[in-house]
């Protein structure tokens, strides 16, 4: 695979998991709830996706060759980035006014 293929492959899946946990009612955006899900389930369902977009980065990473060592500085970087690609549906979820 292309090494700008797997860098665009890794950004859309961060931009859509970022903002799945405030799109959808349902558990990982697969197993259904019956009461609606608060803002400490949608923050720890952002935990897990962070880890599975790093997961599918560390892969295709693996794939293309040698695995480069990361500090905390990429994931304190990486988390931001992650944080402000869920902006838009945590305002979609929770600063939209619900007409009607």
């Amino acid at each position: 695979m292309n090494h700008s293929l797997s860098v665009s492959l890794v950004l859309l899946a961060a931009v859509v998991a970022a903002n799945l946990p405030f799109l959808n009612q349902r558990w990982l955006a697969v197993l259904p709830r019956r009461l609606p899900k608060t803002l400490g389930i949608h923050l720890i369902e952002l935990v897990i996706w962070y880890f599975l977009v790093g997961a599918l980065g560390l892969a295709l990473e693996s794939a293309a060759g040698q695995i480069a060592p990361q500090g905390w500085e990429f994931y304190a970087t990486t988390a931001a980035l992650f944080l402000t690609l869920a902006f838009p549906g945590f305002v979609y979820r929770y600063l939209f006014k619900k007409r009607g």
